[in-house]
């Protein structure tokens, strides 16, 4: 399974509004997961969570967790070496 790519500010995934925003920046794996299982579980079914990371990993590991969890991986927009990734709780 390949995670999605980046995705561009164009692409209509950009624009889901946020619930709550998780800053993960400098941290690095495993400790952004960690923090998301934690802050995923205080939002409400169908909500959107935004992690804030720096970690080079987190393209990965973050699409992976969501498959493994049953949380939706809507995409990541990079600018420079920090990355926007949003996560919609299905659970």
């Amino acid at each position: 399974m390949s995670p999605k790519p980046v995705m561009s500010m164009t692409d209509p995934a950009a624009f889901a509004t946020p619930v709550a925003t998780l800053d993960t920046l400098g941290l690095y794996c495993p400790v952004p997961i960690i923090k998301t299982a934690r802050r995923i579980r205080e939002i409400a079914t169908g909500e959107v969570l935004e992690v804030l990371s720096d970690d080079p990993v987190i393209l990965v590991d973050m699409p992976a967790w969501c498959a493994s969890n049953g949380h939706e991986y809507i995409g990541a927009d990079r600018s420079g070496r920090q990355v926007r990734l949003l996560i919609r709780r299905l659970h």
